[in-house]
């Protein structure tokens, strides 16, 4: 075999590398493991390490040591190189580095995700001694403590509610005016009675002799400084998000707006053949654990799609010949290909070429996160999803208290709390910030065209807005709830339904939720509705009848 070939290359040997070499390699493909800096990555600045399941304690480089280990025994290879280019969108892939070039049918992508600073006085130097940017990780260390939580977004607010297991009180210092993730979840922060919330103020520094002991506030509308100390030591949490190491990947990966490589559930990327493992990828949590998951799921993934290529001698002896298969091998694409989809259930079969026109529209992925219960219609809108989702790759399905429940421990996600959610099917996108939209109930009848309609407005383009429309929708800077209730018999609902969906996909400020009354007694009786479509705004005004975007957008202006 050409000296510069390997079966598989992954650039990055953090947990999420280092996992995907032992499984490939000990799957018996040729690998190489690419490294610019240090083997482990950013767990090596972890001295301890004690929530990795059967491992009582140990440390960052003690754990990844034994994984390179692991990965060499299986035969794999490392080096330490730059990868300076790749080119991805080919069979034969090649990943440009310093130290050469090199050709492989396999790629996994797992360089990692480094915590944002902020750059305050003293963060650099406290940085493990007080400042820490992973609640799941260091929550413990400060049990008994008073905890400043940094941000207002999503994970700040989550992690302020995990640290209550933990600390004595949590001050959240937001920069805004309140938060900015869903309200939904700033509400159950805000009613929190561990956690105290400081507005439109920013840390300014912190110091301390040994360890953490001061911090200083600044309020951006007063102006008034606030000071804290404590000689016993207290933690300043950071959660002002990542910034994965994508910037210098080519552009046909595909990223969000924050630079994280989007993949499907299998961690496939958009390219074939390669694949992307541990925090450089969109997902909700960014662990050892769940890293070197990635790297075997990936992992995994790939060998499946390899084997393909493998299996073929005549391929295979090219490829170890040198041969540039991307030049000389015939490329075979079938066009208008008929796809038969039996057991329909919720889907229309008429309506199949029309979605199959939609979906091929989309210009990112999403997904479906079903918020359950053991209900059957939460089992029914299950099925619904799933069925949807298995027409395109562009939409997949995920459980969205399952999610919760791994992430988060019982006392702050308990049973409780799922009690109080209705079963809703939650479109939100796999980049960016999610539009906020939730069906309860199963989109059947006359809302089968609201909910394709939602999910192509969230994948986009979406359709057409006027801008004068759309400024105004901007201009909306406070929280707005819509629900719409409606009836799956009733032809003027959609219309609505999509109305309020349109404008959750253009405003961080607008929930929109579709609700069938006649699967919800309790709501129908609590708003007393004896006609659909019923808009609810905000749980308290509420207006009867079909309204467009522009006669919702006025309902909204007039709260």
């Amino acid at each position: 075999m050409e000296k510069n070939y390997y079966d598989v290359i992954i650039v990055g040997a953090g947990p999420a590398g280092l996992s995907a070499a032992i499984y490939m390699a000990r799957a018996k493909y040729s690998v190489l493991v690419l490294e610019k800096e240090e083997i482990g990555g950013q767990i090596n600045i972890t001295a301890e390490i004690v929530n990795y399941p059967g491992i009582k304690s140990i440390s960052g480089p003690e754990l990844t040591g034994n994984m390179k280990v692991q990965a060499e025994n299986f035969g794999a290879s490392f080096m330490m190189a730059r990868v300076t280019d790749m080119k991805l969108d080919c069979e034969i892939k090649t990943i440009c580095t310093d130290k050469g070039d090199y050709r492989t049918l396999g790629v996994i992508l797992a360089t990692g995700a480094n915590p944002r600073k902020l750059g305050f006085a003293g963060e650099q130097e406290f940085q493990g001694r007080g400042v820490a940017y992973c609640a799941t990780c260091d929550g413990e260390f400060f049990t008994g403590k008073q905890v400043f939580v940094i941000g207002g977004g999503f994970a700040a607010a989550e992690e302020g509610m995990f640290l209550t297991k933990y600390a004595s009180q949590v001050t959240i210092i937001v920069r805004e005016e309140d938060f900015t993730c869903a309200k939904m979840v700033a509400d159950k922060v805000k009613a929190h009675e561990k956690i105290k919330i400081v507005y439109e103020t920013e840390i300014m520094e912190v110091s301390g002799a040994g360890k953490l002991n001061y911090v200083k506030f600044k309020n951006n509308r007063t102006g008034e400084i606030t000071e804290y100390r404590d000689d016993n030591g207290f933690g300043v949490f950071v959660f002002a998000g990542y910034v994965p190491d994508t910037e210098w990947m080519p552009a046909d990966v595909e990223k969000d707006g924050q630079g994280y490589i989007i993949t499907d559930i299998n961690r496939k990327t958009n390219l074939t053949g390669v694949y992307a493992a541990g925090d450089v990828c969109v997902k909700n949590l960014r662990q050892v654990v769940t890293a070197v998951s990635d790297g075997a799921i990936a992992a995994t993934s790939l060998e499946h799609e390899l084997a393909h290529v493998l299996e073929n001698r005549e391929i295979y002896d090219e490829v170890k010949s040198g041969v540039d298969l991307n030049k000389n091998r015939e490329q075979k694409i079938t066009n208008n290909q008929t796809v038969i989809h039996d057991n329909l259930e919720f889907v229309p079969e008429e309506f199949l070429g029309k979605l199959a026109e939609i979906f091929s529209k989309f210009e990112s992925g999403i997904y479906i996160r079903l918020w359950r219960d053991e209900t059957a219609l939460s089992k029914e809108m299950e099925k619904c999803a799933k069925e949807i989702a298995g027409l395109t790759d562009k939409i997949s399905v995920r459980d969205a208290i399952k999610e919760m429940e791994e992430s988060y421990s019982d006392s702050v996600f308990s049973e409780s709390d799922k009690k109080m959610l209705l079963p809703a099917m939650e479109i939100a996108r796999c980049s960016g910030k999610n539009p906020e939209i939730y069906f309860h109930g199963v989109p059947g009848g006359h809302e089968f065209n609201s909910f394709i309609m939602a999910l192509y407005n969230t994948a986009g383009p979406g359709v057409e807005v006027d801008e004068q429309i759309i400024r105004e929708i901007k201009s909306i800077d406070y929280n707005v709830n819509i629900k719409v209730l409606v009836t799956l018999s009733c032809n003027m609902c959609p219309e609505t339904v999509m109305a309020a969906c349109r404008l959750a996909t253009l405003s961080d400020y607008i929930t929109a939720e579709m609700i069938d009354v006649m699967r919800f007694e309790e709501i129908k009786n609590k708003y007393n509705v004896m006609s659909v479509p019923c808009i609810v705004i905000n749980d308290h005004d509420v207006y009867f009848g079909k309204k467009n975007i522009e006669e919702m957008l006025g309902l909204i202006k007039a709260i």
